[in-house]
Formats: C-alpha cells, structure tokens, sequence
C-alpha cells in the first residue's frame, strides 16, 4: 500500500473517478485529454498512487460533467 494520508478517502475517490468515467465510455486517455491533464495522472488516481490537487478534482468533475460535490461524495 502506497503511504499516502487518508489512504481509504483516497481510494474510494479514484474508485468514483473510475466508475463514473467507465459508465461515460470514456478512455483514460479521452478523460484526460478533456480534463487537460496527464494521463498518467488519470491512472496514479484512479489506483489511489496520489493524492489529488482541488484544481485536478475539478478539471476531472468538469471534463466528466458531474458537480464537483457529487465527485466528492464518497
């Protein structure tokens, strides 16, 4: 396990990210790419490596058309 502070919030988010960019047929890289960030990035998330910024939540929120609370809902 990657020693990152609240590790479970971290997890369930990228699990959130994953779900909701899965249910839009979205790629990592599409997701990315909409979000203006790395794509690497995407993965590191999506497997709990990293601890989001708020400005990447809510480029991730906004490229995924969800409310950034709702993203943040765990």
């Amino acid at each position: 396990m990657i020693k990152i502070k609240n590790y479970e919030v971290i997890k369930a988010f990228g699990q959130k990210v994953r779900d909701l960019r899965t249910s839009q047929n979205l790629s990592q890289e599409e997701l990315a790419n909409l979000a203006d960030v790395p794509l690497s990035q995407i993965g590191r998330i999506e497997r709990a490596e990293i601890n989001p910024t708020l400005s990447t939540i809510y480029a991730i929120a906004t490229a995924l058309q969800t409310p950034m609370s709702s993203i943040l809902y765990l």
